[in-house]
């Protein structure tokens, strides 16, 4: 792990971890927290503190910065959580998340423009399976996060509805 992003993770662990989660009941091999490195292009999945898995991964086409406006092809920023998962996706399988907050909708709201929604982590496209890692050379969702379908199977059985999901910079 890139030594500049650790005392990141290890803050946000300390902020998850013995907070509970929305989800009621989780058995031992679930997670109880994913964070998201934007700029590391990197899925980290925690469970107690530690990080129990990490992905790599694709963005919205746009990257840079905290989504504001739908359309806008960037990946939001801030804490959400996993409100469903979605297994008849045009992406395979799909974890569906709690964007947009109410820090987002203000935001959007005081700039006058719809904040957008249906921010995802997600499989590949149904019609593009094949590409498998080789998606991850270029940011090419609308802002959804984006893993392998076989890495989707496997997170889909470790996260249960309701952890939080912290998406940064």
């Amino acid at each position: 792990m890139n030594l500049k992003i650790l005392p990141i993770v290890l803050l946000i662990s300390f902020l998850f971890f013995g907070q509970t989660s929305k989800a009621s009941n989780q058995v031992n091999n679930t997670i109880d927290s994913i964070i998201v490195l934007k700029s590391q292009r990197l899925m980290l999945l925690m469970k107690e503190g530690e990080i129990a898995k990490s992905y790599r991964i694709s963005l919205g086409k746009n990257p840079i910065g905290n989504k504001t406006t739908e359309g806008d092809k960037k990946t939001p920023e801030g804490l959400y959580y996993v409100e469903y998962k979605k297994s008849d996706s045009k992406f395979y399988k799909a974890l569906k998340i709690s964007y947009p907050n109410e820090q987002d909708r203000q935001r959007s709201a005081s700039l006058g423009v719809p904040p957008g929604g249906l921010i995802m982590i997600h499989g590949l496209p149904n019609d593009m399976k094949s590409i498998g890692k080789f998606h991850r050379r270029i940011d090419w969702t609308d802002g959804c996060i984006a893993v392998t379908n076989e890495e989707i199977d496997e997170i889909w059985d470790m996260v249960p509805i309701g952890i939080p999901v912290y998406i940064s910079p």
